[in-house]
Parts: structure tokens; sequence; C-alpha cells
């Protein structure tokens, strides 16, 4: 069987970021997003920094809403924007120049339903081009009517409803990621327990075995198969905290399992 997409001539796009607390990256994010949309939604989950007073002066439409999970925050995000195309970014991304001209020339002539955007992130000062982090395509324009947010927490995902025609982008968002290792150190501990959690509550298993061999085969998988070692330094220090991310998951995931919660 074959699908198609509906020719839809040039649209609308609404641009949509959800955050908390993001003073130092938020203005940059918004003016990359201000070149190729028609609307911008920001929800925050009730940041105390100067966030509000950023998004604002920007004149995009700010909505405040507790904290409900990063797939349930999108997904109602999703509900609060005017048009069907929507362009969701993180707070630490931006559009690269060459993302922006591709975006310009599918808005006036969308034929597609979802398009895939690569993503470059920034570590520490260094942009990483192996480690597993890049391409890292990423599903960001879409049609939300053919669409839904999915994964697991905190790893969210666009999902496309069956049949859907899905394309690629030329260009990267650029993601900056952390400033500095104990931002790193900072977000495994937080990640690490919505993970456990979700897969907790999913009925996933945990056991020694999995402490031991997953974070094992995430650093061999990091640092060889992906060619993190041509990453340098920084390279290195990505495999390691991918596998103390992997242990931290599984060995809170036992101790949910040995308590009941």
């Amino acid at each position: 069987m074959f699908y198609f997409a509906v020719d839809m001539g040039e649209v609308k796009i609404s641009g949509m970021v959800v955050c908390f607390n993001e003073e130092r990256d938020i203005e940059r994010c918004l003016r990359s997003l201000l070149k190729v949309t028609d609307e911008i939604v920001v929800v925050d989950s009730y940041s105390t920094d100067s966030t509000p007073e950023i998004c604002k002066s920007l004149g995009v439409r700010f909505i405040q809403q507790e904290f409900l999970g990063y797939i349930e925050q999108k997904s109602f995000g999703a509900l609060q924007t005017e048009y069907d195309v929507i362009l969701s970014l993180d707070a630490d991304e931006e559009l690269s120049e060459d993302l922006i001209k591709s975006i310009l020339e599918v808005k006036s002539n969308w034929k597609a339903d979802g398009f895939l955007l690569n993503r470059l992130t920034n570590y520490c000062g260094k942009w990483i081009y192996h480690s597993g982090w890049y391409p890292d395509s990423k599903l960001r324009l879409f049609n939300k009517q053919k669409a839904k947010w999915g994964g697991s927490n905190p790893h969210d995902k666009v999902i496309m409803n069956k049949g859907s025609i899905v394309k690629q982008l030329r260009g990267d968002i650029l993601h900056y990621s952390y400033y500095t290792f104990e931002e790193h150190v900072n977000q495994i501990n937080r990640f690490s327990d919505i993970a456990s959690r979700s897969l907790y509550k999913r009925g996933v298993k945990g056991s020694v075995i999995k402490v031991i061999y997953k974070p094992l085969a995430r650093f061999i998988k990091s640092y060889i198969f992906k060619l993190g070692v041509l990453d340098g330094k920084a390279g290195f220090t990505i495999a390691k905290m991918t596998a103390k991310a992997s242990y931290m998951k599984y060995t809170k995931l036992l101790k949910l399992q040995k308590e009941g919660a």
C-alpha cells in the first residue's frame, strides 16, 4: 500500500518550547525560531529566574503550567498551538543558518507530514561529531494532526501516524548541552531517577547482571563503535558518563524493586 502526503502548499508554523529556569539559553532559542515561525508558544513550569521576562519581551505566547512530565508537558504544549505544523525546540537549542533556509523552503512548499532534523551538540565548548551524538536525527517539524508525543520519560519523541511521509532536512539543530562537567553529572542524577521510575512503572525488571554489563556495553558502543575516540578527551568523558548514566539507572531500578515503590 502506498501513502501520499497532502500538498498543503504554503503553511504557517507554530514554534513550541517547554522550559524551566532557562535564562541562559532561551533568548538564543527564541530568536532563531522567530526567523521561521508564525507564532511561538512557550510552556513554562513556573521559572524562578528571568525566563518569563525574556520570553515576554520577545512577544511569544507565554503559558505557565506545572510540570507534568516531559512527554505530557509537550503534549500539553502542542494543544496550545494555533497552527497544525509545529516546530519544537528545547530551550538550549537553536536553528543553524542552513536549517533556517531549509525550513523556509519547505514552509513555502509543504509536501510531507514530518521532517527529521539533525542535531549537533556542543559539550563543554566542543562540537561533538561522533560518540553516537551526531547526526542524532530528531523529528521536530511535523503536522500535529498526524503525530503524537511518546517515548519514555525523560526521553520524549514525536511518533508519526502509520503511513505518514517523513523526510530529512539539510542543516542542524545546534544543541548547547552542558557548559561544565558538573552540569552533566547533575543531569545524570536527575534523569536516572526519572528513567528508573519509568522502567519500574512499565514492569521492566532490573538485575545485578544488567547493572554490570549494560554500562560496559554503553561505554564500548560510544567510545569504540560510535568512534568517540575521534572526539578526543571529550569523547572519552562522554563514553564514561554514558556508562555512569546506565549504571545509575539500573541501580536505582533494583532499589525500587526491593522497596516495592
